[in-house]
């Protein structure tokens, strides 16, 4: 189970930094962690997105952050209304950074400077709406 990999204080800690970010921005912002990544990274994460019924938000503005901490791969996949609105290489800052804190084995410290950093990226195209509410969970989601 992913889920033992963290602390009560580090899960809160994540879950804290999702719902701080999306203070800024009405894209939806979640977390999903498994274990292993048998194939492409990307893959999974469409699969995940799929799941986690992320394409339902009203502006299509969802991102995922996907991790699998066995196989040491990550993933960062952006909604629909996202990438008609952004550069191809939107992401890639965000996850450079995030590499470097992950390869140093900070998971939790990586996790939420990515998430802060994309949640002030998304305010600049997705600004905060005085009618915003929370459309996706921001509890972080584990695999098996």
């Amino acid at each position: 189970m992913p889920r033992k990999h963290f602390s009560e204080e580090e899960i809160h800690a994540i879950e804290s930094a999702i719902a701080k970010a999306e203070q800024q921005t009405s894209g939806e912002i979640r977390l999903f962690v498994d274990l292993r990544c048998k194939g492409d990274v990307m893959d999974r994460a469409v699969w995940v997105f799929r799941r986690l019924k992320m394409q339902g938000t009203k502006e299509r503005n969802a991102v995922l952050f996907y991790i699998a901490l066995s196989d040491r791969k990550f993933a960062i996949l952006g909604d629909s209304g996202i990438n008609a609105k952004v550069q191809e290489n939107f992401w890639d800052r965000i996850r450079d950074e995030m590499t470097l804190l992950l390869k140093s084995g900070e998971h939790v410290k990586a996790l939420c400077a990515g998430i802060e950093k994309a949640g002030h990226a998304l305010s600049e195209h997705f600004p905060v709406q005085s009618d915003d509410r929370n459309e996706l969970s921001n509890e972080i989601s584990f695999g098996s």
